[in-house]
């Protein structure tokens, strides 16, 4: 996720805010009480559920024609038990639940929390799979006071899910550590055109409906799903080595983002010269009328506000700066996605560092001056957002918030002292060996600290201790000069309020 420079504004601010909501889950009385569970992780507890494993998510929607009312949607997961089970635990928590079925059975269900939770017939034993369906409605109108998960264009829908509102949309293993098979079904009124994750599996028409079929080749985190649905055209081209690109853009505009659009095959390859080989099976720009205040990481089809193109106020090399962001995401935050949310530094650091690097070697913006100013700032964003591997939990009713600076250039900066450390070709062979061995998986700080002690051949346990985990930001290796820079009284006292 990147946030741009006009979401800073207070009413996108407020908008961008996610803040606890009210559950609609229609309730069914379980035998017992219930409760809702988290899989650890230190920001969001109850995120996640602990038990099972996913193994894929098949999704399909019924979209009525009117981005205002519930959409009509099944949700099948199938999934292996790593314990026995008497319940299961979903995360769910914008939608009425109509029925779940485990395994073809009835199962009870009830709400808990964000949490939808699923009693079956007979307990589960560990190390058994299982098929759990819900037949729920879907809601694109935001509970009160919290956003996130579908977002209302002004022809129809795209989703923004990160970090914790794929629930908002379907039942789910919401958190990155459990990363699945999708496959998406959507049907919608002739008119309109609907796109998702991954590559097109078929496409029907009957009685005034079409229906499309959208399957991942690649296991992907809830978090990044994504479902286009509005007046829109698909624009197709080819990348590096054959690679299939696809563009969503609204029709009526296809003419004026184009000259956009058709950088992304070459950027692609610039991104390939730097960590290897695009890790997935296609990849596109979602333009979408819609006013998020961010821009979107969601795997092989990254959402974009389309007001990022069209605004004139915006240099050339600024929104292409940010286009290889998103894109630098699918290699870090999509194939190799976060164990755990405070890893999130390894997402948004690796993508504002190619962002800088692309503009220091496409738009003479040098890196360097850059990371002098982060630099200069980096105690005020410690101070405010914690270290980058230990930052802060999110404000109260501010999930979002967990996106500061500190891991974003504050983490780049950690990379650029990094490479100011072990020297340019050990850094460029940690960043290549880094996405290819955790490819579709997860990995966490400690795997990274320990594949560039690996590479570099170094202890870097005291280097990487001061850079990630301390309260001030260390010395520069090689800029001694390198100075923070005090926070003026004026600008405490606001921070204060």
């Amino acid at each position: 996720m990147l946030l741009t420079p006009h979401a800073r504004s207070p009413r996108r601010l407020k908008a961008a805010a996610l803040l606890a909501s009210a559950v609609a889950v229609c309730l069914v009385a379980a035998s017992a009480p219930a409760a809702p569970l988290g899989v650890g992780d230190r920001l969001f507890p109850h995120l996640g559920n602990p038990g099972y494993d996913v193994a894929s998510y098949d999704l399909s929607f019924t979209y009525p024609g009117s981005n205002s009312k519930p959409l009509k949607a099944v949700t099948t997961i199938d999934a292996w038990t790593t314990t026995e089970l008497d319940r299961i635990n979903l995360d769910f928590a914008h939608g009425k639940v109509d029925s779940v079925e485990v395994d073809g059975e009835p199962a009870a269900f009830t709400g808990a929390g964000e949490d939808l939770v699923v009693t079956p017939g007979e307990p589960l034993p560990g190390g058994s799979w299982m098929r759990i369906t819900v037949r729920h409605t879907s809601d694109p109108v935001s509970a009160e006071g919290r956003d996130g998960g579908w977002v209302r264009t002004t022809d129809g829908l795209a989703m923004a899910n990160q970090a914790d509102a794929a629930h908002l949309v379907f039942p789910c293993n919401d958190h990155p550590s459990d990363k699945a098979m999708f496959t998406i079904r959507v049907t919608a009124p002739d008119g309109y055109t609907a796109v998702a994750n991954g590559l097109p599996a078929g496409v029907d028409r009957v009685a005034g409906e079409t229906t499309w079929t959208y399957r991942t080749q690649h296991p992907m985190a809830t978090e990044l799903t994504q479902v286009s649905i509005g007046r829109s055209t698909v624009l197709h081209r080819t990348g590096p080595h054959g690679l299939p690109v696809r563009d969503v853009v609204p029709t009526k505009h296809r003419e004026a983002l184009e000259p956009w659009l058709e950088k992304t095959p070459d950027q692609i390859s610039w991104m390939e010269s730097k960590v290897g080989r695009y890790p997935f099976e296609t990849y596109g720009l979602l333009m979408a009328d819609a006013d998020t205040g961010f821009e979107l990481e969601t795997q092989t089809l990254s959402l974009f506000e389309r007001d990022l193109f069209t605004e004139p106020a915006y240099p050339k090399w600024y929104v292409e700066s940010i286009m290889v962001h998103e894109l630098a995401h699918q290699w870090f935050g999509d194939s190799v996605s976060p164990r755990n949310w405070s890893d999130l530094w390894l997402n948004e650091g690796h993508a504002t560092w190619y962002e800088a690097l692309y503009a220091e070697e496409k738009a003479d913006k040098p890196m360097e001056t850059r990371m002098k100013a982060a630099y200069g700032a980096s105690d005020r964003w410690r101070a405010a957002g914690g270290p980058p591997a230990a930052p802060k939990a999110p404000n109260p009713g501010q999930k979002i918030s967990i996106f500061r600076p500190n891991v974003y250039d504050g983490a780049a900066l950690v990379l650029y002292a990094l490479r100011e450390e072990i020297g340019r070709p050990a850094f460029q062979g940690l960043e290549r060996a880094w996405v290819s061995r955790h490819e579709d998986g997860v990995a966490t700080t400690a795997d990274f600290v320990a594949l560039a002690e690996e590479i570099s051949r170094r202890d870097l346990g005291g280097f990487f201790q001061d850079w990630l985990y301390g309260e001030k930001t260390p010395p520069m290796p090689g800029h001694p000069d390198w100075k923070s820079v005090a926070i003026p009284k004026a600008a405490k006292g606001k921070a204060a309020k």
